[in-house]
């Protein structure tokens, strides 16, 4: 039986920022792009949080939302050297670390002798020495998964610690709604909710047949994860070969118009994502993904360097002249490389061919 622990920094930019000028504390404070260029927030505290901002909305929004909310730009730089402290004390405990971004990470502590081999006291432990030598507040979450190691996490934010034992898990993940299990958005949530569905309770008296029918490959995923089976192993090598941000829309998007319209505002959230995977030395291609009304997908891509408008403008209109029906969904990503791989990029070899899938 494996012993999961996932780690998650609460609010982490703006905790940075709120150790480091404590008058920032106990005021609606946001870290992101300023509202006249159209940035976005990466992060914001719980004042902020409860006038209902979240990460990757809009910072004019949120200011619409929260007038005397406090935008600061980030300060990327002093965030790596908190992470780097940060999953310093983790590989303390452990070498099977697998950060999934500079405030996230899973740790498999199975082998582990400290602490008499507790993953409840390693937690512990550990959320406290962050506290002291970070200045900032972790959030844990302990179970025999990565899956329900994570939702655990999120169960006693902030500054919190929630243990699934394995004997738990079943009643556990039976009483979760399925929104929160991970790849459930808006859209699928709707639409297992019209078919009765709301729990994983529910939805486990569907035969895997019926979610294959229903949802494809991905009704697999439901099978097994409303059943709280999850196998991935913490992966300490592993290296992030995307990101991308996708959105189906409640009405199909009639035109190409219609698509390159909203691409601004989605590309936003894509540059949000790479900054805080600080992954913006890495992107080596740009790819876009549509899906149309008729259920038939398809995505282009191209070399790049830099999440550029035109480039993706110009993949959008590629993809979409190949199956000029309404568009479902549409996404926005870009393919990672080492810093090798980056530096090669320019070193006289050949550019990479756009490669077109259907």
């Amino acid at each position: 039986m494996r012993k999961i622990i996932h780690c998650d920094c609460d609010c982490f930019y703006a905790s940075i920022e709120m150790r480091d000028d404590p008058s920032l504390r106990g005021r609606p404070l946001a870290v992101g792009g300023r509202p006249e260029t159209r940035g976005v927030v990466a992060t914001c505290n719980y004042e902020a949080r409860k006038y209902g901002i979240h990460s990757a909305m809009s910072s004019a929004r949120a200011l619409r939302l929260c007038p005397d909310l406090l935008i600061i730009p980030p300060a990327m730089e002093k965030y790596r050297i908190a992470s780097a402290q940060i999953m310093a004390i983790y590989r303390d405990y452990t070498d099977l670390v697998e950060p999934l971004s500079l405030d996230e990470a899973y740790l498999d502590v199975s082998g582990t002798d400290r602490l008499h081999g507790s993953a409840t006291l390693i937690a512990r432990e550990i959320r406290q020495r962050v506290a002291q030598a970070v200045g900032i507040t972790v959030s844990a979450g302990v179970a025999p998964s990565k899956f329900v190691a994570k939702i655990a996490s999120d169960w006693n934010k902030p500054d919190g610690l929630f243990v699934v034992r394995p004997e738990d898990v079943d009643a556990f993940v039976a009483a979760l709604p399925v929104s929160k299990l991970h790849g459930v958005g808006k859209v699928t949530g709707a639409r297992l909710k019209t078919l009765g569905v709301e729990t994983c309770a529910d939805l486990r008296t569907w035969e895997l047949d019926q979610l294959r029918d229903h949802f494809g490959v991905f009704g697999e995923r439901l099978y097994d994860l409303c059943r709280g089976i999850d196998h991935r192993e913490v992966s300490p090598s592993r290296e992030r070969k995307s990101i991308s941000v996708e959105q189906t829309f409640a009405a199909d998007l009639p035109t190409l118009d219609a698509c390159q319209q909203l691409l601004a505002g989605m590309l936003d959230q894509l540059d949000t994502r790479v900054r805080r995977a600080d992954a913006q030395n890495q992107i080596q291609k740009l790819f876009v993904k549509l899906r149309f009304s008729d259920f038939s997908r398809t995505t282009a891509e191209g070399p790049g360097t830099a999440l550029d408008e035109e480039q993706f403008r110009l993949l959008l209109a590629t993809a979409f002249r190949r199956n000029p029906r309404p568009v479902r969904l549409m996404g926005l990503g870009t393919r990672l490389g080492s810093v090798a791989g980056q530096l090669a990029l320019f070193g006289g070899q050949p550019d990479a061919p756009v490669r077109e899938t259907v």
